[in-house]
């Protein structure tokens, strides 16, 4: 059949440990029934948030709708990733009802949205919506938020702070181009916390934006999908620190895989964890672990000294048990040295 509408696509982008697998999960339950197709693009060299997505076992949720562009970031692949993988989306023989697509959380939104004005595919699907998915806890500690005194201190202790961080610009960059803003993790802010976040938030974000605030990414379909932005058709609107034409890299940061044999103590983990994060300023650690004694993998996340962990389902027969964490940070971390220290 004859494709007669365009079909929509929601860009769910935030920072990294925003939150934004919870939010899809979520999603997922609460569809409604309809059909969607999931676009994970991680950065790091283990598809993480797509098989914790792909273990969910969420009803309607299949592996064959869960695509993973593992080929770096999306928003710098688009002719050679993205493109191919909305045009085989599109040319099922059953299409799905709506696209979702998690971007890196080192991803420019604009380049994405831009890409949905080629030839290829812009009679046949639309940007519903990009929505920008906030740390609550990060930024109400001032980590992506402007403090002109606390940066000018800086300045005159260190000459190399002369320009915005690249963490900052990225968090500008993801509010800029925003259609719905979600403040996540409403749960561990204080008295006082949100009004420092709202501040931040607002002074980036389009004056129609609007902000929801939420708790364990728990956000239902309902509000997130139709939105009917047609994002493609308003770039204009939408500030980014590239409209020069500067090409966009992530040379400030970089990954790798640390892999290790079953643990006896989860927590134990976590505790040798927290100060190898704190030494090396990782930004992000997340993976699969294998438990002594468990028959499930341990889903382990973190995000500066902030863990989570839980079981989500059990290893396959296939599986080999073994344990496989993904660290980001700045290009300049030591991998030999946080490998070795992890690995001790």
């Amino acid at each position: 059949m004859a494709q007669t509408k365009k079909i929509p696509a929601t860009v769910i982008t935030g920072f990294l440990g925003a939150g934004k697998t919870s939010t899809i999960q979520h999603l997922l339950k609460t569809a409604g029934g309809r059909k969607l197709a999931l676009i994970i693009n991680e950065f790091g060299d283990l598809g993480v948030d797509s098989d914790i997505v792909k273990g969910c076992n969420i009803e309607g949720c299949n592996d064959e709708d869960v695509l993973e562009l593992a080929n770096g970031c999306i928003c710098c692949t688009v002719a050679d990733d993205f493109i191919p993988t909305i045009e085989k989306l599109l040319n099922r023989e059953t299409p799905p009802d709506h696209i979702i697509i998690e971007t890196s959380g080192l991803a420019l939104p604009k380049p994405l949205v831009k890409a949905f004005n080629w030839p290829e595919i812009r009679t046949r699907v639309t940007v519903d919506g990009v929505i920008t998915l906030v740390d609550g806890r990060a930024v109400a500690d001032g980590l992506f938020a402007s403090n002109p005194q606390a940066i000018e201190a800086q300045r005159a202790a260190d000459d190399n702070l002369d320009h915005e961080s690249p963490l900052e610009e990225l968090f500008e960059e993801q509010l800029g181009c925003a259609d719905m803003v979600v403040i996540n993790k409403l749960d561990l802010l204080e008295e006082g916390d949100m009004d420092r976040v709202l501040e931040a938030v607002r002074k980036e974000i389009r004056p129609e934006v609007k902000i929801v605030k939420i708790s364990h990414g728990e956000i239902d379909a309902s509000v997130l999908l139709g939105l009917e932005a047609a994002a493609e058709d308003d770039l204009d609107s939408r500030h980014s620190h590239h409209d020069d034409g500067h090409e966009h890299d992530h040379d400030d940061f970089e990954s790798f895989a640390v892999e290790f044999g079953e643990i006896a103590d989860p927590e134990a983990l976590i505790a040798k964890l927290l100060p190898i994060v704190a030494k090396h300023e990782i930004l992000r650690v997340k993976g699969f672990v294998a438990v002594a004694g468990k028959d499930m993998r341990l889903v382990v996340q973190g995000v500066g000294s902030r863990f989570q962990q839980y079981y989500d389902q059990e290893w396959s027969d296939a599986a080999v048990r073994r344990s496989r964490l993904v660290v980001i940070g700045d290009h300049d971390m030591d991998e030999a040295a946080i490998r070795a220290e992890m690995t001790a």
